[in-house]
């Protein structure tokens, strides 16, 4: 884990239904090690996803490189801390020192990163976003980007990339679909796609009659995210993956202050879009 200093602030007040709800950024071990079972729990145990790691636990060597956010439950809770219900996990470009800088990543297993190397090096990686079965509402979602927002607020870094993921136990149908939606209203420019290494054919799988999008991927579109490219099969996830990518200077600035609260975005926001690194 790094030592990006961070402080994430509890219940958003301007949403009611996140009281009973805290994000925080892991502060130690105990932290990441409620992370890593949490995300078992949900790849492993409830998807069947095949994990690194031992026995309960989602472990990866990329692990100790990141910053851990972890939303937790204050409600029914025998521990101090809250119960973690859902995570993600941040790579920023301070802890990354490979050459070629995307080497580094997790996104490098399954793309060809050489368009975006000239960035990288003010590009936070996201990724590992799992929430608790119980626990799919609307707070813990927005309470984690809020805490994605803070924490590119606060370290100053302009881009934000991941693989997003959509699971293909429906045989494919929903990320045939959104891959659809890419081509058509949202795929990056042509100097910033990636080839994904092993790719997810869409060809010849049936349409959704009404497509739903993820809640994690409608955030980075709402924000004004590109997808940079077709996307990557996961085999061992059972998942198909999308690379996508955040420029804080084009984002929408009326829901980054949805998730920023106006005081962020006074000022101090102004400051984010202005001087992005």
């Amino acid at each position: 884990m790094t030592t990006t200093e961070l402080q994430v602030e509890a219940a958003d007040p301007r949403r009611p239904d996140s009281v009973g709800y805290r994000v925080t950024l892991a502060a130690d071990a105990v932290d990441v090690l409620a992370a890593q079972q949490l995300r078992y729990d949900v790849f492993s145990t409830e998807c069947g996803a095949i994990t690194p790691g031992p026995d309960g636990l989602d472990v990866d060597e990329f692990d100790d490189l990141c910053d851990h956010l972890v939303v937790r439950s204050l409600d029914h809770s025998d521990d101090r801390r809250g119960t973690a219900v859902a995570t993600y996990r941040l790579l920023p470009p301070h802890a990354n020192d490979s050459d070629p800088r995307g080497h580094g990543l997790y996104s490098h297993t399954e793309f060809d990163l050489s368009p975006l190397e000239a960035i990288l090096d003010r590009t936070v990686e996201a990724g590992r976003s799992c929430v608790a079965d119980a626990h799919r509402g609307a707070a813990p979602i927005s309470l984690l980007w809020g805490g994605i927002a803070r924490y590119m607020q606060l370290t100053g870094y302009r881009y934000l990339m991941g693989c997003a993921s959509i699971s293909l136990a429906d045989g494919g149908a929903a990320a045939a679909s959104f891959a659809d939606l890419v081509q058509a209203r949202h795929l990056a420019p042509e100097h910033l796609l990636c080839r994904p290494r092993t790719a997810f054919d869409p060809t010849g799988i049936p349409r959704p009659l009404r497509r739903v999008v993820p809640p994690l991927l409608r955030g980075y579109l709402r924000l004004g995210a590109v997808v940079c490219g077709p996307p990557a099969l996961d085999s061992a996830f059972g998942t198909a993956d999308f690379l996508v990518l955040l420029d804080l200077e084009t984002a929408d600035q009326r829901y980054l202050r949805f998730f920023l609260g106006d005081s962020f975005l006074g000022d101090s926001g102004s400051n984010l879009l202005r001087d992005a690194r």
